[in-house]
């Protein structure tokens, strides 16, 4: 797992050897989820409105980043 950002209270990683088309996920104290990269699209889990919104907002800026780390890990190219 490699976290790309954290923000009071829950911060973005993205593992390697997951499965399913690319994404990441926003995790905090109690909850996760996963959002897809190209999308931004939740995909499974929970978040409150307020922390999926400010986490989706900073990957919306870095959706390269993120889609580089995904493929990094899971040996994509």
């Amino acid at each position: 797992m490699v976290t790309l950002y954290r923000a009071p209270p829950w911060k973005i990683a993205v593992y390697g050897r997951d499965h399913g088309v690319p994404h990441f996920h926003v995790e905090g104290r109690g909850w996760r989820c996963s959002v897809a990269i190209s999308t931004l699209e939740l995909i499974i889990g929970y978040a409150s409105k307020p922390a999926l919104t400010s986490a989706i907002g900073w990957a919306s800026q870095h959706q390269d980043e993120l889609l580089a780390k995904w493929r990094e890990l899971n040996h994509e190219r």
